[in-house]
């Protein structure tokens, strides 16, 4: 029995071992099956994947060549890997999620320059249009005519009547001549009142009538508003003395301050649409007169005087007008979307759609902008296509990735310009023929914080000279690829 006991166990021992390393088997064929057929190529590509450099996400135009904090904001680097098969200055979008984020493209187009200014404009009158009255002799003012100042009135209208003593006996010795029947000396004696100040119609309704006539009417020359009338009955005055002043209404001048950045698309003769609030529906029509050459130093405008007709005497000073001045001329310049434009402050930019979904951004010169288009001076062709809507997205996903737009090309390739440098202290901790770590100081002139960095060398003869360990003064010029040393020296000071 006992035999048999011991039997069955060694048995029921056997089957248990040899299901366990069945099992076991069967388990871990799938497994490494599993890590042969898939696990083991992902992690042969991770091996091979290598970073081309770190950056900072926030700071992504600054490299580095090794991981670590970013000396900016205190954060891991993140690691910047070729794109296989593909282009790393641009940034790929999968085009079914084009119409999901709403990007509109635009095809830049070359057309010609025409431009227009609104601004805002109140008339006054045409000071090159009035009539000054005087009296031409002495006398007494006998009567004045109805009026006052702001009165509209036609030419010839009487003002005032002043009684001139002398003229009686000068009259009186003319009819005596014209009497006595010699043309000579009746010539004479017309030329002699003439020279008194008499007009000529009153010497004709003398000889005519044969009475002496001491009264002289004064009259308005021209058409428009009587602005002064300096004169009471009974009051003498002297010869010359100004008695009225009258403005004419045919022309009046419409003056309206034109932003200092609009000066160039401003000319003498251009042509200007005026609407009134007071006749809705019209657009009266003029010209650019007068540039004014002084500007308001408060509003940063120039003053530019417009002349409009006024045949019915309808605008009158004072009224306010909204004007369009356009401009055009024969020059053809490339155009695109005003909205396509990436102002950063300190360039413009666009975001360039190319084929497979890619995108880049590209730097451009802008010239003037209308009707929401902006001239392209440079840095774009005809025919291209940009981004017109969505392209602030783009730019984000471009600088989170580290590409920067190239610069625009020098138009005066002989013409160089030198960059601005920002200088700091520190010390040299690691120095070769490219690159310098040094823990500086701050730099004052970009408000950067002292750290400790990785500069690229402008070139290799800077090494000359410096070791780690040294205190050195160093420069450094910004672009978009970072900082660059220019300049560096030992110096005794602290960083």
């Amino acid at each position: 029995m006992n035999s048999y006991v011991w039997k069955v166990a060694v048995l029921v021992g056997a089957s248990v071992a040899f299901g366990s390393a069945g099992g076991y088997w069967l388990a871990k064929a799938p497994m490494e099956g599993l890590q042969n057929d898939s696990m083991l190529p992902a992690v042969k590509d991770s091996a091979e994947k290598k970073a081309l450099y770190w950056y900072d996400p926030m700071f992504p135009q600054q490299k580095f060549d090794k991981p670590g904090k970013s000396p900016f904001m205190e954060m891991q680097l993140v690691p910047k890997y070729a794109e296989v098969g593909g282009n790393t200055a641009s940034v790929q979008i999968d085009p079914s999620l084009t119409q999901n984020i709403g990007m509109r493209l635009a095809t830049v187009s070359r057309g010609v320059v025409a431009s227009s200014v609104s601004v805002v404009g109140v008339l006054a009158f045409n000071e090159r249009d009035i009539a000054v009255v005087q009296s031409r002799t002495a006398g007494f003012v006998e009567r004045v005519y109805a009026r006052a100042p702001g009165d509209v009135l036609s030419a010839n209208a009487a003002l005032v009547d002043i009684l001139v003593p002398d003229w009686a006996g000068e009259q009186e010795e003319f009819l005596a001549l014209k009497r006595y029947g010699d043309p000579d000396l009746l010539t004479s004696a017309r030329q002699r009142l003439r020279l008194a100040g008499m007009p000529p119609a009153l010497i004709a309704q003398v000889e005519r009538s044969g009475k002496v006539q001491p009264i002289l009417t004064i009259t308005n020359p021209i058409d428009g508003v009587l602005q002064e009338l300096d004169v009471r009955e009974g009051m003498a005055v002297a010869a010359g003395e100004t008695l009225a002043r009258v403005n004419g209404l045919s022309k009046v001048w419409l003056n309206v301050a034109v932003p200092e950045a609009a000066a160039d698309s401003i000319a003498v003769g251009q042509s200007a649409g005026a609407r009134f609030p007071t006749f809705p529906g019209q657009v009266i029509q003029g010209k650019v007169s007068t540039i004014l050459p002084d500007t308001n130093p408060d509003s940063r405008t120039i003053r530019v005087r417009i002349e409009l007709p006024n045949p019915e005497a309808r605008l009158r000073p004072g009224l306010t007008a909204h004007v369009v001045l356009n401009h055009s001329t024969d020059e053809s310049v490339l155009w695109v979307p005003s909205e396509a434009i990436i102002r950063t402050g300190k360039r413009a930019l666009v975001m360039i759609a190319e084929e497979a979904g890619r995108y880049r951004p590209a730097e451009v010169q802008i010239g003037q902008e209308n009707d929401g288009k902006t001239a392209i001076l440079k840095g774009l062709e005809e025919g291209q296509h940009v981004v017109a809507s969505g392209q602030f997205l783009l730019d984000s996903e471009a600088s989170l990735k580290g590409i920067v737009a190239t610069p625009l090309e020098m138009s005066s390739p002989s013409v160089s310009t030198a960059p601005a440098l920002h200088e700091s202290q520190g010390k040299v901790l690691e120095i070769d023929n490219t690159q310098v770590k040094i823990a500086h100081g701050p730099f004052n002139t970009l408000g950067m914080p002292g750290m400790t960095m990785t500069f690229p060398l402008a070139n290799a003869a800077l090494k000359a000279g410096i070791k780690p360990g040294d205190k050195v003064r160093f420069s450094v010029s910004q672009n978009d690829d970072g900082l660059h040393v220019e300049q560096l020296e030992k110096s005794g000071g602290k960083p």
